[in-house]
């Protein structure tokens, strides 16, 4: 029992010196930021949906969003023609195993199993490595088999040698976007997977505030009838 309870101990501070090393950027999220979250979706349909599925969202739950149904089916609809589908890929598991050595991932609960920080970092933090299969290789997550689906916004950014053996990633050739245009891009998707994860927390949170307003307010009226009520008694 002693031995079990001694790996239950060990096992998250492992995890945590082996993800360690990496310094993660903060990620813009706000999920009240209704701009952010569409332009986050419209990215997401158009870079992420071609090889990852997110099978536990519905575009449905875009209205969420602002979206009216019929400007989802205009520029969101790729893989299906329902509004009530989920967001399924059109690459198939074989393919996918076939070209990247792996199937990829759904992205559904990715910001909840990753954390925000580590996606935004992990989408910035691509260079190109021509020993790579897919000629890109990640400082957050390195020999990964996805390749750097965003390098046409951003750029061909490349991995400089510096001092103390971490290497610092510079532009080689600058992209669509200025760097602070793309940080800004990959944070819109990061704001996106994160509402993705669970759409409803938003909204859970105005009514929890709600909640501890009236739970403050009845408390108060309690303690003044309490008082009302033994005043008399001595």
């Amino acid at each position: 029992m002693r031995k079990l309870l001694a790996v239950f101990l060990l096992v998250p501070g492992l995890a945590a010196a082996a993800g360690g090393h990496v310094a993660l950027d903060k990620a813009p999220i706000d999920l009240n930021d209704k701009v952010s979250l569409q332009r986050g979706a419209q990215i997401f349909v158009n870079h992420c949906l071609n090889c990852h599925g997110a099978t536990a969202m519905r575009y449905s739950r875009l209205m969420d969003l602002g979206l009216t149904e019929a400007q989802i089916k205009e520029n969101l609809l790729f893989t299906t023609d329902k509004v009530g589908d989920t967001m399924v890929s059109a690459l198939s598991p074989k393919d996918g195993k076939a070209w990247f050595g792996v199937n990829p991932p759904d992205l559904s609960l990715i910001a909840r199993s990753r954390g925000p920080d580590w996606l935004y970092t992990y989408m910035r933090s691509f260079y190109k490595d021509p020993a790579a299969k897919s000629g890109w290789n990640n400082t957050v997550f390195p020999n990964v088999g996805m390749p750097h689906v965003l390098w046409e916004q951003q750029g061909d950014p490349v991995l400089q040698a510096a001092a103390g053996g971490h290497g610092k990633i510079v532009l080689d050739r600058p992209g669509k976007l200025s760097p602070a245009e793309y940080d800004r891009y990959v944070g819109d998707l990061v704001n996106y997977l994160t509402f993705m994860g669970e759409p409803v927390r938003a909204k859970r949170v105005q009514i929890g505030i709600v909640v501890l307003f009236f739970l403050a307010a009845f408390f108060v009226i309690t303690l003044l009838l309490k008082k009302e009520y033994w005043k008399d008694v001595r």
